[in-house]
């Protein structure tokens, strides 16, 4: 029977990260490596987290603000928190379910 890896933290999708990242402020890319790593223990890669951003971007979901300095900052847009929202419910349903049955078995 073949084995499977199965990842012991299972909340690494980087789009989740990322906007989870920005809801609590505009950061630029590397402000959010360092967030994500500290928050979810995850150390995204450059081309990870830039894709992200790109998909995330053209959803409508972040927008880049005026660079302050060399480095764009982004901005989670209010259907972005509406979008992180509503992922975050959908986990914490599972979550709950999860547990529940976990004590019931």
């Amino acid at each position: 029977m073949p084995r499977y890896y199965v990842a012991r933290n299972t909340s690494t999708d980087p789009t989740l990260l990322v906007l989870a990242s920005l809801a609590d402020g505009d950061k630029h890319g590397y402000g959010m490596m360092d967030d994500i790593e500290t928050f979810a223990g995850v150390r995204l890669g450059p081309g990870t987290l830039y894709g992200a951003i790109a998909r995330l971007e053209e959803h409508g979901w972040i927008r880049a603000m005026s660079p302050g300095d060399r480095r764009q900052p982004y901005r989670l847009t209010a259907e972005g928190r509406r979008y992180l929202q509503e992922q975050l419910n959908d986990l914490d349903h599972l979550v709950k379910a999860g547990l529940s049955r976990l004590r019931n078995a």
